[in-house]
């Protein structure tokens, strides 16, 4: 986070409101998010309610909140979604000060607005959301909560699960939302990282071209944008003109059009992470041996907190910048579709993305691409 005016800014976000995700089976994806990734269920919202459509469960980590709907009519439009693009994320919604501002501003630079300002009240209090929608059939809510004490919004009920935690888990594996990453058609990228500044107020905070992200077979092009207060950031990816497909090329065909690829999580401490993890089922890239054995490596990142050969023993790669290192690891897509993933990070002090790694990432997926067939 870093510190700025927001009275100055036109279209405010003070951070992360909550990833909402359309799944074909809500209940277990639920469960998964609680069993594996030891997140806590806190709202529901389902026919027990009054709602008939669909099921929606609301899980948190620390400041993660996702909310995981599925359909349960047949008739529901979350079918449609689903079967066209799997499991996926369909909402990032974002905290602001005052979303009648934003909204009017936005639809001055031209966004489309989906969904209009309005309030949603209950015994609770009072929100105010509105929707503008971005690439692919993603979009943005804009929620001022400060009126809210209820467990998520109108319409939810608080809900704790009967999972039980294995001895000994953590209280949680991670504690926030780091960045999101999406996915759009080539030759798109620069429109979108123009739509974030323009319409949300967004500044350019990196670049990766070329050589940046390529291997011998397939490459991206990648820009990151972030708001004021740097807590929101969202790289964007395109593909690139490459020998094959490119991990981004094949994002496009299986989920049917542009979305978010991956989350980044935050972490305190990425091997408890990683051990949990794995222990209940949750697969990771897998790293070679040689990029632990390369000596520039050691020479390139200096001291970091944990012995390499610990990192190498759980596959953890490790970058360093001019204002620290960081530790990451990807976890191989979570559905049935190569499409979402998940990204593990632990930040001391660099702001980046780990740009020294991107060459071994880029491989790791291809190997997974070459084995799906889709290379």
């Amino acid at each position: 986070m870093v510190s700025y005016d927001d009275s100055t800014d036109p279209f405010p976000v003070t951070g992360w409101d909550a990833v909402e995700w359309v799944v074909g089976n809500a209940t277990q994806s639920a469960h998964f998010f609680q069993s594996a990734f030891g997140m806590e269920l806190v709202a529901y919202s389902g026919p027990e309610t009054g709602n008939r459509d669909h099921h929606a469960y609301v899980l948190r980590s620390g400041a993660v909140r996702f909310v995981v709907k599925g359909g349960v009519t047949p008739d529901s439009p979350l079918h449609d979604h689903h079967r066209r693009h799997g499991d996926g994320i369909v909402d990032i919604a974002l905290e602001v000060p005052d979303v009648d501002r934003c909204v009017e501003h936005a639809r001055r630079q031209g966004a489309t607005v989906v969904e209009e300002p309005h309030d949603v009240t209950d015994e609770h209090g009072t929100i105010r959301v509105a929707a503008l929608a971005t690439y692919g059939e993603t979009r943005h809510s804009l929620v001022d909560r400060s009126r809210y004490t209820g467990p998520y919004r109108p319409g939810y009920v608080a809900r704790t699960s009967t999972y039980t935690k294995r001895p000994g888990a953590p209280k949680r594996l991670f504690q926030a939302l780091d960045h999101v990453v999406g996915n759009v058609e080539l030759g798109r990228m620069d429109e979108w990282v123009d739509f974030y500044g323009r319409v949300m107020g967004f500044t350019n905070m990196a670049e990766f071209i070329g050589d940046d992200i390529a291997t011998e077979y397939s490459a991206l092009m990648s820009k990151v944008v972030a708001n004021g207060n740097h807590r929101v950031k969202f790289p964007l990816n395109e593909p690139a003109i490459a020998k094959k497909k490119s991990q981004i090329d094949e994002y496009l065909e299986f989920y049917q059009g542009p979305g978010a690829q991956h989350l980044a999580l935050a972490t305190n401490d990425i091997l408890r992470t990683v051990d949990c993890l794995r222990e209940e089922g949750v697969e990771f890239l897998d790293t070679p041996d040689s990029y632990y054995e390369d000596p520039q490596l050691r020479a390139r990142i200096g001291e970091v907190r944990v012995p390499i050969e610990e990192l190498h023993r759980r596959g953890i790669l490790v970058d360093r910048d001019e204002d620290g290192y960081l530790l990451q690891i990807f976890t191989k897509p979570i559905g049935d579709r190569p499409t979402v993933f998940f990204e593990f990070i632990e930040r001391h002090g660099s702001l980046g993305f780990g740009k020294g790694n991107f060459q071994a990432l880029f491989e790791a997926l291809e190997r997974e691409q070459e084995r799906r067939g889709n290379l």
